[in-house]
């Protein structure tokens, strides 16, 4: 059945050649959650779309047709221009790159969508991008219902700030289905009671909680994307690496 959708809030994501003068279009839209679109004429010099389907553009989009092959037929700038640049734009790619990954197409997500685009407003206000990625993965696993509490054990019992814990999601511990904050075992570095319950409460002004939650989001994040690394991650530990000052 095909459907016709006015102006709904929308971010694009990524976009790849399509054709000789198209493109297709990945965008989160606020109502309709991650769609694909065809932009027909989109590369063409003449075409006022090709100046408007960049990402981090705060628009309104148009589209029209079937499931799979939908096609965009009009896209608006809605103001208030993000200007991301250097290590804030490669952050940003990489936020879309979990969307694209993640985020199941035709899934809507309105609160998400709204801390898409506050992640984006920070990452173009603020220095320090650590505490703005955090929250988002967390944000983002909690709004795909993939995040467990980490507040307190996995059987409901208090955290001691002082000790450190052990976390795992299902599946994790031998075949069982274990998941959350659990006692730490022998064999594991673990984390501070403390990181956990910063991270609960979104507090992320201590810097070993920043640490330690970079080195558990990127834990969790692995086993739901699977074997295949992000890119962008890739490329932003490259670019760490070449800011490092020389011995």
């Amino acid at each position: 059945m095909s459907e016709r959708i006015d102006g709904d809030p929308a971010f694009v994501l990524h976009t790849r050649p399509w054709r000789e003068t198209s493109l297709i279009v990945d965008v989160l839209s606020r109502h309709h959650g991650r769609v694909g679109l065809i932009a027909r004429g989109a590369r063409r010099q003449s075409s006022s779309l090709k100046t408007r389907l960049i990402p981090f553009q705060p628009l309104t989009l148009s589209w029209f047709g079937k499931s799979q092959l939908r096609t965009l037929h009009d896209a608006e700038w809605q103001g208030g221009e993000l200007m991301l640049r250097g290590h804030a734009l490669m952050c940003g790619f990489y936020l879309n790159e979990l969307l694209l990954r993640l985020l199941p197409e035709g899934d809507a997500h309105e609160g998400l969508f709204d801390l898409y685009a506050g992640a984006l407003t920070a990452l173009n206000t603020q220095a320090d991008v650590e505490p703005i990625l955090r929250r988002f993965e967390l944000d983002l696993l909690s709004e795909l219902g993939y995040a467990q509490p980490l507040g307190h054990l996995a059987d409901g019992a208090e955290l001691d700030p002082a000790r450190r814990y052990s976390y795992e999601v299902a599946g994790q511990d031998d075949g069982h289905a274990s998941h959350g904050v659990i006692a730490l075992r022998r064999d594991q570095a673990g984390y501070r009671g403390k990181t956990l319950l910063d991270l609960a409460a979104g507090d992320l002004s201590d810097p070993a909680t920043r640490a330690e939650g970079k080195i558990l989001m990127r834990a969790l994040l692995a086993h739901y994307l699977g074997d295949k690394p992000l890119a962008t991650r890739q490329l932003l530990i490259h670019l760490q690496q070449l800011d490092r000052p020389k011995p």
